[in-house]
């Protein structure tokens, strides 16, 4: 395989030489080089151990899509080749079990006809074959592991397709978004040979699903008689129990094995096909903190293998000896990686200032001899390739796609803490890449969604290129947040706001100690259920916030509750029902930030899509109406995309100029705001 690097290497000399150049190292982080970072995701390592798979991802402004191609990295030289290039949306490149294949998704088809597809390719080279011809797009597969057929995963198509096209296009309601224009379908599993020479075979069938919102819902064992899936009772995104099966592949037999239902996922046997290991709840029915259980594969008393860490633990894969699981999770304020023995020991891998990525995931694959590739990042650096040739191994950086952003003047970020009530949170300070603390200097909140998620000691784009305009950018972890163990992550449960708001508070006190901070000039932003935070504290008395960013915020708890995709399981945050007693809807309505709303001042922007199906933009009209009413400068610019925040290049940029300038507008000296570059 070595002469498959040899053109690369040459051409990556070249390119470290050239960001090694004194005028690239001067020049700031501003919002134009937020879409220049480039996406490094989902590595795979060869059955050998010897290469690893990555997708490489560039934004185009021109086209306005993140443009991806399939990347080939010697473990040993960190030399490349591009594997998959020429098409822009390839994704999931996976091995086949002997190594001498690679398969990939791709979109194919032109207008309508256009769908997501399963192709396979020689590692040698020449065109790749399509496996599938699917009605709806491939979402997730597998190799069989004899390398004879592969398992995906796809919608079924319309079953009243004529009825649709003469316009009879009404459907039944059920527990989904309110911005569902047609009923959800069920995602089925299906089996097309490797060869490609017959049509696919369904395997699973009916109203049931396997739930469109996860990465992993199926895998196989390893004799490739069966399928291990998780599966819950209909289409609709918030009927979100779902229960362990395992399946047989030929005769489409289906066996309950973890029970009874709950929100399960992300199921896997072990190597040696004696374990079956899925995602679950701490603490069911509540969601805000998952660990993992292994149970035999021939049923039995599961085992909560990850009680001994308490962090909420969003991915686990198999040791190649069935022995271990490496298990993964944000942990103070970085993301750690664990390995865990099925005997019962725990080891923490050393990391240092590597940070995997994954935002509700951790983006790993374990190899023979317990490597680890990884993909991560750094304070200074955005994501690239990592490799552990063992548990105790230190990271090595395999890539360098990244560099010319390296290169930059980054502001340097700082892990802080402090007490609130009788918890301990913490938080990411990002200063200006000429911080001088004897100095006043704006304070900018910006506060993460989820809850359950947090901020991180990692490189963060738009927290960059605020910073760069003179801001000191403070990332709180208050209450609910998932990386200081259970106690902290579930303190919010019925207390939405208030909780969370003093952590905020107590956190900018302390930093006010350290005499930098003016206060008179601090402005609070968020996203999703930032934005909440965001709104509820502009309610807070006795605090004059300079100005707001509301970005796809939640104001309303019912409407969360109502009309949002995860709807009914938010009750595990806010409480049950609030249509099952006066008391539940009390309790739904003092948790709104819109209960505060008589003591809103604050200047706000207010940024959403109008097809968001997470947090419903009926959030933002209320809080658009309730400051205009009220006399409060306020600013309301919408999207018109089905999405809960921008991921495509342009819209993305523009949301990001929106929110840099507004606070520019009422954070820079009067006469000295410059319009953020990058529009």
């Amino acid at each position: 395989m070595k002469s498959f690097f040899l053109a690369a290497q040459v051409a990556v000399a070249a390119m470290l030489l050239l960001g090694t150049s004194s005028a690239v190292a001067q020049q700031r982080f501003e919002l134009a080089d937020i879409v220049k970072a480039v996406g490094v995701s989902d590595p795979q390592l060869s059955p050998d151990g010897k290469s690893i798979l990555i997708t490489v991802s560039r934004a185009n402004l021109a086209t306005n899509r993140n443009e991806t191609e399939i990347v080939l990295v010697d473990v040993a030289s960190g030399m490349q080749r591009v594997f998959v290039a020429e098409r822009p949306t390839a994704k999931q490149a996976r091995w086949s079990p002997t190594g001498d294949q690679v398969s990939f998704l791709a979109r194919t088809g032109t207008g309508k006809d256009a769908h997501v597809q399963l192709f396979v390719q020689p590692l040698t080279g020449g065109e790749p074959r399509q496996l599938t011809t699917s009605a709806e797009n491939v979402q997730l597969y597998a190799w069989k592991p004899d390398g004879t057929a592969l398992a995906y995963s796809a919608a079924d198509p319309p079953a009243n397709a004529a009825e649709l096209a003469r316009g009879n296009d009404s459907f039944e309601v059920g527990n989904g978004s309110m911005t569902l224009t047609a009923p959800p379908a069920p995602d089925h599993l299906w089996l097309v040979p490797a060869t490609g020479d017959q049509p696919a075979r369904r395997l699973t069938s009916g109203s049931s699903s396997l739930p469109d919102d996860s990465s992993a819902p199926f895998a196989w064992a390893p004799d490739g008689q069966r399928l291990v899936c998780v599966l819950r009772p209909s289409a609709q995104t918030g009927d979100q129990e779902t229960s362990v099966f395992t399946l047989d592949v030929a005769t489409g037999t289906k066996q309950q094995l973890a029970g009874p239902a709950q929100r399960l996922d992300l199921p896997a046997f072990s190597p040696d096909g004696r374990w079956i290991s899925y995602q679950t709840p701490k603490e069911p029915p509540y969601y805000e903190s998952l660990g993992f259980d292994v149970i035999p594969a021939a049923g039995g008393t599961p085992r909560h293998l990850t009680q001994v860490l308490d962090r909420n633990i969003q991915r686990a894969l198999w040791s190649p000896d069935s022995k271990s699981l490496f298990v993964g999770g944000n942990d103070g304020a970085s993301v750690s990686i664990w390995q865990l023995g099925l005997n019962g020991s725990s080891r923490k891998l050393k990391l240092g200032a590597v940070s995997p990525n994954g935002s509700y995931w951790v983006d790993m694959a374990v190899g023979r001899r317990n490597a680890l590739a990884f993909t991560a990042n750094e304070p200074g650096r955005p994501a690239e390739l990592y490799y552990l040739a063992s548990p105790t191994a230190t990271p090595r950086r395999l890539t360098d796609f990244n560099r010319e952003t390296a290169a930059l003047a980054l502001g340097r970020m700082e892990a802080v803490e402090w007490t609130s009530d009788n918890l301990r949170p913490n938080g990411i300070l990002t200063y200006p890449p000429d911080f001088d603390p004897a100095r006043k200097y704006p304070l900018v909140l910006m506060m993460h969604g989820g809850p359950s998620n947090s901020s991180r000691l990692a490189f963060y784009g738009l927290g960059q290129a605020v910073a760069s305009r003179g801001y000191v950018v403070f990332q709180p972890n208050y209450r609910g947040s998932d990386n200081l163990g259970y106690a902290f992550q579930r303190a919010i449960r019925e207390d939405a706001g208030a909780g969370p708001g003093r952590d905020v508070l107590a956190g900018i006190a302390m930093l006010e100690k350290r005499g930098w901070v003016d206060t008179s000039r601090i402005a609070i932003s968020g996203v999703s259920y930032g934005g909440f935070m965001t709104a509820w504290l502009m309610g807070e008395s006795g605090r004059r916030w300079r100005c707001a960013v509301a970005a796809a915020p939640v104001t309303d708890l019912l409407d969360s509750y109502n009309f949002g995709d995860n709807n009914r399981a938010n009750a595990g945050h806010y409480g049950p029902s609030p249509w099952l007693g006066a008391e539940n809807l009390e309790r739904y309505r003092v948790q709104s930030p819109l209960s505060r709303v008589d003591r809103w001042r604050t200047p706000t922007l207010i940024l959403h899509n109008t097809g968001d199906f997470r947090v419903t933009i009926s959030n933002s009209y209320k809080m658009y109406h309730a400051l205009q009413d009220r006399g409060v400068p306020v600013r309301f610019v919408a999207f018109p995309i089905s999405a809960h925040t921008p991921t495509d290049p342009v819209r993305l940029q523009e949301w990001n100029r929106l929110w840099i300038g507004w606070l520019d507008q009422y954070l820079q000296p009067e006469g000295a705001a410059t319009a953020p570059e990058g529009k």
